[in-house]
């Protein structure tokens, strides 16, 4: 006999930034109610501004977002292939390269403006409510308060709302509100740096490679992008990372002085340099929650996993995050069984934290070796690059992470 308590939807999804419209798309048309909750009003969903960040999308993030509808709306708008990666040390021209040729593909994975992701989410989502009619959209709305019980989740809005489902998923942030209010903490690891992200056109090709520079006391990312669409000029995103003290003056430098201040933290490298967007600035603050399931209760996106971004797998691992819980729930549905049960959920955090830990430690072990800029430290990394070009194996692992297809 089903105990379950007659609820007011299925499954509802607090916050609809990337994470949460990709899982409401991915739970759409099989039979399930999903509300999404969002504090921004639909018409900044809609339209979502640019925020400076591109995403780097491996190929299995493609599939997924072929499978979801979404590929083909970003594809009409802007992708660029992202062949291979460099990783540079200090004033060395040396690099390890990471080439596409290690791959499965012609390239490691695509990079995607962020806004661009968010808004061909919406639309995705805008689809399903209109064929499938299983989504409610509930916009200028917050979460207030949540407990569950072993019969359902019980969600208060701000607005006095209140709702009932089988499952409550948090998609809010790394800084999710909504999991702290289920008891649940996390490890966060503050770098103590903010990021500057920008696009501006330069001189030198990219030939569509990715650059890593940890430079002494400042760590440089390039990651290629399609010629300027005005002035056809070579073009990249441009991410400096600094203690905030450095960053903030940046943000308000004039743009030629601006322009000539990157173009030396190049050290020319690209040549004349041009800024061509708005500067946007990000903390750098690492998350990592203790548990990504309760009672009734799932984590996805940055809300499970809040990455530092120098593997460029934030996105990913949430795209990975929101298949396997869809999976997991499709299942269930099929088999006429909880799809809140605690051994789905069970499962679904043992697979995404099988699928994440490894490199989020990983990747907090290379952030601080490579931005301690003590001697020892300079000639270790200077060594590890060179081994670590010339051993193929390691670098065909890199290339497989890079790409998703580990």
């Amino acid at each position: 006999m089903n105990t379950l308590a007659t609820t007011d939807t299925d499954i509802i999804i607090s916050g609809a930034g990337p994470a949460g419209l990709c899982l409401a798309r991915a739970l759409s048309g099989r039979g399930l109610r999903i509300t999404l909750v969002e504090q921004l009003a639909e018409t900044e969903l809609a339209n979502p501004p640019f925020d400076g960040r591109e995403i780097a999308l491996t190929q299995l993030s493609a599939r997924l977002m072929r499978d979801m509808g979404l590929w083909n709306r970003i594809e009409a708008r802007a992708l660029s292939p992202l062949r291979d990666a460099r990783v540079l040390n200090g004033p060395d021209p040396f690099a390890m390269t990471i080439g596409h040729e290690l791959s499965q593909g012609s390239e490691l994975g695509w990079l995607v403006s962020n806004h661009l992701i968010r808004k061909a989410a919406f639309e995705a989502v805008q689809d399903s409510i209109q064929k499938s009619e299983d989504i409610t959209l509930l916009c200028r709305e917050k979460v207030s308060s949540v407990r569950t019980d072993a019969q359902a989740a019980y969600v208060t809005l701000a607005s006095g709302r209140t709702l009932q489902s089988q499952l409550l998923v948090a998609a809010d942030s790394r800084f999710s509100e909504t999991r702290r209010a289920m008891g649940i903490g996390a490890d966060m690891h503050d770098f103590g740096k903010t990021m500057l992200v920008c696009c501006m056109t330069h001189e030198q090709p990219h030939h569509h490679a990715a650059w890593e520079w940890f430079g002494y006391g400042q760590t440089l990312a390039l990651l290629p992008m399609n010629p300027d669409p005005v002035t056809n000029e070579f073009r990249s995103s441009v991410v400096l990372t600094l203690p905030s003290t450095g960053i903030t003056p940046l943000m308000t430098l004039p743009v030629d002085a601006f322009n000539l201040e990157i173009q030396n933290r190049f050290d020319q490298r690209l040549g004349r340099m041009t800024l061509v967007s708005t500067r946007h600035s990000y903390p750098l603050v690492g998350v990592y929650p203790h548990r990504f399931v309760a009672q009734r209760f799932a984590a996805v996106g940055d809300a499970a996993v809040g990455m530092h971004p120098v593997t460029a797998h934030g996105f990913n691992f949430g795209l990975r995050g929101v298949d396997t819980l869809a999976r997991a729930v499709h299942a269930a549905r099929a088999a006429g069984k909880d799809i809140a049960s605690a051994r789905l959920l069970e499962s679904y955090e043992r697979t995404h934290r099988w699928a994440t830990r490894p490199l989020y430690l990983a990747t907090q072990l290379v952030s601080t070796l490579y931005t301690n800029d003590s001697p020892a430290a300079r000639l270790l990394r200077e060594a590890a690059l060179r081994v670590g070009n010339a051993l193929l194996p390691f670098k065909r692992a890199i290339a497989a992470t890079l790409s998703g297809n580990h």
